[in-house]
């Protein structure tokens, strides 16, 4: 994680420290929209894991969706053989 996501990580951080205890397990989505934003930040950096954090946190609403939702990856190009055998 970069260090200036390591400071933005703080307020998550806190949140689940402080305040999840007294809210309870009550998130619509797998993983929970702060554990999304602790992974989002360590891999994709501070400014677009904060956007994927705050997108997530936008959905999380009575008439939004719910279900596994996994935060983004890198997707890494394969020129080797073995990969286009792959679907």
């Amino acid at each position: 994680m970069t260090p200036l996501a390591r400071i933005v990580a703080l307020p998550v951080r806190a949140y689940r420290l402080v305040l999840s205890p007294w809210i309870g397990h009550a998130c619509r989505f797998q993983p929970t929209c702060s554990a999304y934003a602790l992974e989002a930040l360590d891999r994709h950096g501070a400014l677009r894991g904060s956007w994927l954090a705050a997108r997530r946190v936008a959905r999380c609403h009575p008439w939004g969706s719910a279900g596994y939702d996994p935060v983004p990856g890198h997707e890494t190009a394969c020129s080797a053989p073995s990969c286009k055998d792959r679907t």
